[in-house]
């Protein structure tokens, strides 16, 4: 059975205050800091650190695997609150921690970034960015989390500008401006350090911008290159069926008559990267998946396919040079894009043999499995979430569809067990209505706020479609209304080598924020009734829990120091699926 300890219950004993860590020993002294330099070795090797956690994803093949068993599924049951670390501002958190030689990074909303001793949670330096006058951001304030590489800290704001911080201070290095926030580019992902290089998507597919993905001199911020997600020919191959072979019920003719009138929209296609790419050094190659297309819901603006929207790509690491991709769901008009990480790891193909492949858990509700080489489909899973009504068009009454808009599968992390050749997925059951813009509806500011977490323009100020149409102002093209039934969740178990799936544990909310699997044979997930659970990665039973007393929707990191395996979560909450707001790092150990 698992045990239960909650956060509440822990706190009367625990005096807990703004941007102070309470160790469950008090009288522990600091810890002396090493302050090692973190090198291109550690980088690459990070999968192999049972000490360290270096990478968002836990390495460049973005498995979240820690191989470190000291915590195991024999032991779980004793596991405790190590220290609480409360910051400053009750709002979602999405970090993923990282962790250097006993020192942990940690980001919150709104870009503070801050520093702690990963032993007892003690701050040690705190930076918060003031953001310049102009920020457009979608989906919230979120902030992924921060690279590591040299003596820096390296991290991304909701005004697009990425910051270097020295690791020891947090005093400010250099910053430069990746894009123009005033014609809505934004950052909410963390950043790649890979070889000198700090690479960086966009955010901001709800805006009329050209997608992208850019590296920098990690030494002084200087522009190395720039791939444009969004290619001067984005008409494609007028597809008419999904990554799946499902009708899109596309209307070819007219979109052929409307492309060679209007001509290509590229330049305000969207195209929205908004997770770590993976990167495979031995190809010199990196991997990602790209959003929506924009208008978000109104495809008579954006004739084609929309390349490479919805797609995963793949280029080249050193000059940033296109080598392959693979469109999931050509001329989306649902939303339904492509945002969990990728992942690197070998996987057989349907004759049996071991080749280099690409996982992505996307919104439609399956894992895709790649081929490495071309990009090119060996196949995908069962379907992780009920499908109805997939790629109905809308009408002006609404039109019900399953998946809704946060998928499937959202931003939330996949981890990987290799000895199981199981992949780990967060899902959310979530109908929605797909209606067609007409006039400003009433609900249009209501729905905004609650699905983006942010105050949006006013609707009355809106055109016909309800939507801005200057850059830089979010642009719809429609709406998706939350039906009022039943949403939940579940924990999915998939064999990436045969897309059958293991098992399936149901949760009470949609799930969102990512997993990690470790050597322990355990998996660790949270939920956004505040639940932060240990499964048997090979039968999914719950082996514990705690009660944080927010949602838990940020993906979890592991660690080591001095000789105790900790693991890390925060607890802010999440706006796109409304749970409860938190704002606490929480860590575990054994005793």
């Amino acid at each position: 059975m698992a045990r239960v300890a909650t956060l509440a219950l822990l706190a009367a004993a625990l005096p807990l205050w703004c941007g102070v860590g309470v160790a469950q020993e008090p009288g522990d002294a600091p810890r002396p800091l090493a302050w090692p330099t973190v090198t291109q070795e550690m980088l690459s090797n990070a999968e192999h650190d049972g000490k360290n956690f270096l990478h968002t994803q836990g390495s460049y093949r973005q498995t979240r695997f820690y191989p470190n068993a000291q915590i195991n599924r024999e032991n779980v049951r004793r596991l405790h609150l190590a220290w609480v670390f409360q910051t400053d501002l009750v709002a979602p958190m999405e970090t993923a921690p990282i962790v250097v030689d006993g020192v942990m990074y940690v980001t919150t909303s709104f870009n503070h970034v801050f520093a702690l001793d990963a032993r007892t949670g003690r701050q040690i330096w705190a930076y918060r960015h003031r953001r310049g006058p102009i920020s457009n951001y979608c989906c919230g304030p979120n902030n992924r989390g921060v690279a590591v590489d040299g003596d820096r800290v390296y991290f991304a704001t909701l005004d697009s500008r990425l910051v270097a911080l020295d690791r020891r201070t947090g005093k400010r290095v250099w910053d430069i401006e990746i894009a123009d926030p005033e014609m809505g580019y934004s950052e909410t992902m963390a950043p790649t350090a890979v070889d000198g290089k700090i690479i960086i998507g966009t955010n901001g597919g709800e805006f009329p911008t050209r997608g992208f993905v850019k590296a920098f001199d990690a030494a002084n911020g200087k522009l190395l290159w720039t791939f444009h997600t969004i290619p001067e020919n984005s008409q494609g191959v007028w597809a008419t069926t999904d990554a799946t072979g499902r009708d899109m019920h596309r209307d070819i003719e007219a979109e052929k008559k409307d492309y060679a009138e209007n001509g290509d929209p590229y330049a305000t296609l969207g195209g929205a990267v908004w997770q770590n790419p993976s990167v495979d050094l031995a190809t010199r190659r990196i991997f990602f998946v790209v959003g929506n297309p924009n208008p978000d819901f109104n495809g008579a603006l954006r004739p084609g396919d929309n390349l490479y929207t919805d797609s995963l790509v793949s280029i080249d690491l050193d000059t940033g040079k296109y080598v392959c991709h693979f469109q999931y769901v050509p001329h989306d008009v649902w939303d339904i894009d492509d945002v969990s990480p990728t992942v690197l790891v070998d996987v057989r193909d349907n004759d049996g043999k071991i080749v280099p492949g690409v996982l992505h858990a996307g919104k439609v509700g399956h894992l895709f499995v790649h081929r490495r080489k071309d990009c090119s489909l060996i196949r995908f899973s069962e379907a992780l979430v009920p499908q109805e009504g997939l790629w109905t068009p809308p009408t002006h009454a609404g039109t019900r569809m399953m998946p809704g808009s946060n998928g499937g599968t959202e931003w939330s992390a996949v981890a990987i067990n290799e000895s199981l050749n199981l992949a780990y997925t967060e899902n959310l059951v979530q109908a929605m209505d797909r209606l067609v813009a007409k006039g400003n509806r009433p609900s249009f500011k209501r729905w905004v706020k609650s699905f983006f977490d942010a105050e949006p323009a006013d609707a009355a100020s809106r055109g016909e479609d309800g939507e801005d149409h200057d850059s830089g102002k979010l642009r719809l093209g429609g709406w998706v209304h939350y039906l009022e039934e039943p949403q939940w969740g579940n924990l999915t178990a998939v064999d990436y080598n045969t897309g059958r799936i293991r098992w399936v544990v149901k949760t009470r909310h949609p799930m969102m924020g990512g997993t990690l699997a470790t050597a322990g044979e355990l998996l660790f997930a949270g939920q956004g009734d505040g639940f932060f659970r240990a499964f048997d990665a090979e039968t999914g039973a719950v082996l514990w829990q705690f009660q944080a007393g927010a949602g838990v929707n940020a993906p979890p990191s592991s660690y080591e120091v001095d000789g105790k395996q900790y693991v890390v979560v925060g607890a802010g909450g999440n706006g796109l699926i409304g749970t409860k707001r938190g704002s606490v790092i929480l860590a575990f150990r054994l005793d």
